[in-house]
């Protein structure tokens, strides 16, 4: 417990940061834990979902053919970009129709769950805080996370969302049949021998498994921990802030926070595009192998 008067050590500091607002009240954080909905992720989510759609409906609906204002050009220079990279992956035009939204959605989305981690780290806990304790609740189990892409249990239904994509298009670009024969007979192949056929038949239907499980955990895991690193930093950053505050020679502390904070924000600029734009991307691998027959 923080000694009273003094405030949170830094171990209660991260452990208050890392816990979710839940359905259940509150819980300590877990890296793998889907006992519990965490309610502030979704909340945060769907506002920032919401707020996308509504800024690329706002661009498509003032668009003018004349010159384009700097919103306008912005937007049409993402649109392109995702674009000409949804065509050099899928050369399906009509699946691109559904595609290039679809990834370009993403992009927007998760850079703006991304941008989260850029809001000061104690601004909307502290003010959720303060509401929290006028509602006639402990402020010390007020509790919530503001970045949604370091809780695994989002990154994991983004990528989950983006394996039943795949399967979609699997069934529909190469039939039920065609899939299925695909899942015994990549990617080893197959033989004339009814027994081999068989084994090298199950190894393959493995095999397949195996890749859609990585490739799933392996999409949702890498944003997951590029984020909850990010956010990490972010903390030991403010718990250096903190220490400066509280010592009367902690101004070279101090000094080394704003450098610190500064350095780490800068960078986590191009961290947090830099997801978004892969996440965005190993989705359109995904899904044009899922329009390429072996």
């Amino acid at each position: 417990m923080a000694i009273e008067g003094v405030g949170p050590t830094p171990g209660e500091y991260i452990k208050h940061h890392l816990t979710h607002l839940t359905n259940t009240g509150h819980k300590q954080a877990s890296i793998v834990d889907f006992s519990v909905v965490n309610l502030d992720s979704i909340a945060i989510a769907a506002m920032l979902g919401l707020i996308s759609v509504f800024v690329l409906w706002l661009a498509a609906r003032k668009a003018t053919a004349g010159v384009p204002g700097r919103f306008q050009a912005a937007v049409e220079m993402l649109v392109e970009m995702v674009e000409g990279q949804a065509k050099g992956v899928i050369h399906n035009a009509q699946s691109r129709k559904l595609v290039a939204p679809f990834a370009l959605t993403v992009f927007v989305w998760i850079f703006m769950m991304n941008f989260m981690d850029m809001l000061p780290l104690d601004l909307l806990p502290m003010l959720w805080g303060k509401y929290y304790e006028a509602a006639g609740h402990d402020a010390a189990h007020a509790y919530l996370r503001i970045v949604p892409t370091a809780d695994l249990s989002t990154t994991l239904g983004l990528s989950t969302s983006v394996l039943l994509l795949c399967l979609f298009y699997n069934v529909k670009i190469k039939g039920l049949g065609g899939w299925a024969h695909e899942l015994v007979c990549a990617p080893f192949g197959t033989s004339k021998n009814p027994v081999w056929a068989v084994l090298l038949g199950m190894v393959n239907f493995l095999m397949q498994m195996i890749e859609f499980v990585a490739k799933t955990v392996s999409h949702g895991m890498r944003l997951f921990g590029n984020m909850f690193a990010g956010e990490l930093v972010f903390m030991l950053i403010a718990l250096l802030g903190g220490y400066a505050a509280m010592s009367l020679s902690g101004g070279l502390l101090f000094v080394g926070h704003l450098v610190a904070g500064t350095v780490w924000t800068l960078f986590h600029i191009l961290v947090i595009t830099l997801q978004a734009f892969i996440f965005m991307m190993l989705a359109l691998i995904y899904l044009g192998q899922a329009h390429d027959a072996h």
